[in-house]
């Protein structure tokens, strides 16, 4: 009997060679604004002269398949990328929902080495490579095969994006955890979209999840208005100011 496991396995086997630098961005569930978070990251290393590429393996709710959905086509405007769309976002697919529940909608299977192949031609193409997964760690993209599976047989820097609200702590350990039982490097964490006027549990989030949590802080980052562009934009600069700019320079390894 061929189970999912040995699958797994056959595509873990597939190593992919990191001649490059890259980040791969999760979140700690769905809608905490890791896009935008990438997309701001990848403004902020090209205004210090990066090459940067970008991908998103799959991304689901997208209205015309034929074309890059709303998330693939802020990360490929944020990075001024000329990359076949193909590569940017293997796999679009017109269900909102989990990959591989929208996959299995269209009669779909996605390939675990189609998305290996995918960051390995990005990975030579450019100097750094930021990829930004679907929902959390944990989401299925075939069967039996995570989101996770694809983040360990990449190799690169896990940065986790969580919100400030009630429940953050929990889910945030919950992420760095699964990750550290894989042996998946962590490049930290930043807390997205704090109000201005932050309820109490808001305020102290940050603070909580230094004390409890291994991994850096590399900031906390507010709410902006506008356009995804120009939330992009804003949060690019703040990242230019965070007082904890060293290390997010140490967790992005660059």
């Amino acid at each position: 009997m061929t189970c999912a496991c040995s699958a797994i396995w056959r595509w873990n086997s597939m190593s992919v060679t990191r001649t490059k630098k890259g980040l791969f961005v999760t979140g700690t569930d769905t809608g905490v604004g890791k896009t935008l978070v990438t997309a701001a990251l990848a403004l902020f290393l090209r205004r210090r002269g990066y090459d940067v590429g970008v991908m998103k393996p799959v991304e689901t709710g997208v209205e015309d398949p034929s074309g890059l959905g709303a998330d693939g086509q802020l990360l490929q405007w944020a990075a001024d990328s000329g990359d076949e769309i193909d590569l940017i976002c293997p796999y679009r697919l017109r269900a909102p929902l989990a990959p591989s529940l929208a996959a299995e909608k269209e009669g779909k299977r996605i390939i675990f080495g189609d998305l290996l192949e995918a960051a390995q031609t990005l990975s030579e193409r450019h100097g750094y490579l930021l990829i930004e997964g679907a929902g959390g760690l944990m989401v299925p993209l075939s069967g039996a095969v995570l989101l996770l599976d694809l983040v360990k047989a990449l190799g690169h820097p896990l940065l986790t994006v969580c919100r400030p609200t009630l429940g953050t702590i929990n889910h945030t350990l919950l992420t760095m955890h699964a990750a550290r039982s894989n042996d998946i490097p962590l490049a930290g964490y930043i807390v997205n979209n704090m109000p201005q006027t932050p309820s109490e549990a808001e305020a102290q989030a940050p603070n909580a999840l230094v004390e409890v949590a291994s991994g850096d802080l590399l900031a906390v980052l507010g709410q902006v208005p506008g356009t995804p562009r120009e939330q992009a934009q804003a949060l690019a600069d703040q990242l230019e100011r965070v007082p904890t700019l060293h290390w997010l320079f140490s967790g992005l390894d660059v």
